[in-house]
């Protein structure tokens, strides 16, 4: 018998900040460091909040876009990532506050897999349908380009 999955689940977090600049999550049985790094303050141990918000696009469209060649039937191997991120940091410099932090986000996906370039497109198609992060960054108004290709 098949487990029939939510729809709708409530994740629970929690965190400290162990100074001012680092903060514990914990998620899942697992931490997670959020720092800054040390020119800022920070000690260096994890990726900043920023960092941590859009590194969460790479491992959100390495999942979803897996989940949907898979569904596809098609055989993407493993993908690599490159990204760009314009980032308006007038808002976390304190000078004035900032509608669409992250301007543009340009994401290039490459797969070494056997899937064809018109496979490729198809994946990347129903990726964009189904990423709830990359919908969280076009909703906010961040201009989201991702081009797929093959390695």
């Amino acid at each position: 018998m098949a487990i029939r999955q939510k729809t709708e689940m409530t994740i629970r977090l929690s965190g400290r900040g162990t100074s001012h600049a680092r903060s514990e999550i914990t998620v899942d049985g697992l931490t997670v460091v959020i720092d800054e790094p040390a020119a800022r303050g920070g000690t260096n141990e994890g990726p900043s909040p920023t960092v941590t918000a859009y590194s969460a696009l790479i491992g959100c469209t390495n999942v979803i876009g897996h989940k949907c060649a898979n569904k596809l039937g098609f055989d993407i191997g493993n993908l690599s990532f490159e990204m760009e991120v314009d980032f308006d940091r007038r808002g976390v410099l304190l000078m004035e506050e900032v509608d669409v932090p992250f301007t543009a986000i340009r994401l290039t996906v490459t797969a070494d897999g056997p899937a064809t370039p018109a496979e490729l497109e198809q994946v990347a198609q129903e990726t964009e349908k189904y990423c709830p992060i990359s919908k969280l960054y076009e909703r906010s108004g961040t201009r989201l380009t991702v081009n797929w290709r093959k390695a």
